[in-house]
């Protein structure tokens, strides 16, 4: 019950911390937010300078004024605090004195009042400069932390009693003490209640702002920690695919998914294991990261979203994460691009790495299977089974690119009517209807595809 009613009031509470960095930047905001803290009470204090200034003199007592002092210390006292923020990041013991101050430096030009201009104590109870008061703590809200709104009202709070117990004993008794409303507006008498209600309005106002404040908080810490962890999954799966996750309109259960019509593509390097064999496992990542991030820049090129890593492997898909028009041709060009990276390209420890690519397209379903607790976003269909059983096919034809008829006739211009060799109708593996397959390669397109071509080089 009370986890239930602390969250009604504050707001769910972020259920992991933040990362340090988060928490720098935080704190470094904080530091600006108290820099423009000074400056908006440097503005303050100067409007009531500028209002002392102009304001008639009448019946003023003509030997000490005290307002000029309290509006001069208070103003060295902000000038002196908003240099220091520039200076240093205020610790929580400056910030809490400094909160307290500045309630009681206003607090102080407030009785200064009576003082002035020669009046009774209960004249300064009047005073407008007390709604001053509710200007000073909603101005600890753009630091961002509840703490020191809650401080502010307290000291409004104490600070504005101390003043009625003042008028209290300053006069002596209750003789000034009303019950009468207009005589109370138009005269020095004292009204229990009205004061009562000040400081009720002020420590209201100041609960009401930290508890904004806190659900703001909260909220904002919730939105970062989970935008955080959108840019990590984003690094082990695709932008694309991180950002359908993360902006789901409902969470993702398994089994959902959309059928869409696109392209297909699996990678696979030729000859790996026998390469592995002649590195270490360190040498072999190194190889690895390397290839991964020269093809890699050659898929996004084109439009392609990597879906899956499976070792040596990739599965790339083109309109299914992220709209292509084209994403047959695309297909096509990102495997010519990455056959000519690999055969002008030496990766790391004398790697030279060839690359064999399946493409199919056709219907596919895009979506997340798996169980409740462990979901992998993925896509299936017959049109995914049938890219990934042309790649393995290129080592009977001793090719790197074979493509399904579908993907074949969604090429157009030059790329389309050159450099294709039928290979006639294969039933690939686990199904009876024959597929219509070709066959391609980079020098085949040297007038089409040559200009086109980044040459991406890697040490």
């Amino acid at each position: 019950m009370k986890h239930n009613v602390g969250e009604f009031l504050f707001g769910r509470a972020p259920q992991t911390s933040l990362p340090e960095r988060v928490s720098d930047a935080i704190t470094r905001q904080q530091s600006n937010s108290e820099q423009l803290i000074g400056w908006v009470q440097l503005l303050l204090v100067t409007i009531f300078g500028t209002l002392y200034a102009i304001a008639p003199k009448t019946a003023m007592n003509e030997g000490f004024h005290p307002v000029p002092w309290a509006l001069a210390l208070y103003f060295l006292f902000t000038f002196s605090r908003l240099a220091l923020s520039y200076r240093i990041n205020l610790p929580a013991p400056v910030l809490t004195l400094s909160v307290i101050a500045d309630i009681s430096l206003l607090m102080v030009l407030i009785w200064s009042f009576h003082i002035q201009y020669m009046q009774p104590a209960s004249f300064y109870l009047k005073a407008p400069t007390m709604m001053y008061v509710f200007i000073f703590i909603s101005l600890r809200a753009l630091r961002f932390d509840p703490r020191y709104i809650l401080l502010a009202g307290a000291s409004a709070a104490i600070g504005w009693l101390v003043l009625v117990l003042y008028v209290l004993w300053s006069e002596g008794g209750h003789s000034m003490i009303t019950r009468n409303y207009v005589t109370y507006l138009t005269s020095n008498s004292i009204l229990i209640g009205a004061e009562v209600d000040k400081i009720i309005s002020i420590v209201m106002v100041s609960g009401v702002l930290a508890i904004a404040v806190l659900r703001a908080q909260r909220s904002f810490r919730r939105a970062v920690a989970e935008e955080i962890a959108a840019q990590d999954l984003s690094r082990f799966v695709s932008r694309e695919v991180a950002h359908r996750i993360t902006h789901a309109d409902q969470q993702i259960r398994p089994g959902d998914g959309e059928a869409v019509n696109a392209t297909v593509m699996f990678t696979d390097i030729e000859g790996f294991s026998t390469v592995s064999e002649t590195l270490s496992p360190t040498e072999l990542a190194q190889m690895l990261n390397e290839y991964f991030c020269a093809t890699s820049a050659v898929i996004e090129k084109f439009g392609g979203v990597i879906t899956q890593f499976q070792g040596d492997a990739m599965l790339i898909t083109f309109n299914a994460v992220k709209p292509d028009p084209n994403h047959g041709e695309n297909a096509v060009r990102t495997a010519l691009e990455i056959q000519h990276l690999c055969e002008t390209t030496t990766f790391c420890h004398g790697g030279k790495l060839k690359t064999r690519c399946g493409i199919n397209t056709g219907d596919i379903i895009v979506g997340a299977i798996g169980s409740e607790n462990r979901l992998t976003f993925t896509v299936h269909g017959d049109t995914v089974n049938i890219a990934a059983r042309l790649e393995p096919l290129n080592k009977q034809f001793g090719t790197y690119i074979l493509v399904a008829e579908t993907t074949r006739a969604q090429c157009d211009g030059p790329l389309a009517s050159t450099g294709w060799t039928q290979r006639g109708d294969v039933t690939v593996r686990g199904r009876s209807q024959p597929t219509p397959i070709f066959s391609t390669d980079y020098r085949k397109h040297d007038d089409v595809f040559a200009p086109n071509l980044t040459g991406i080089t890697t040490s």
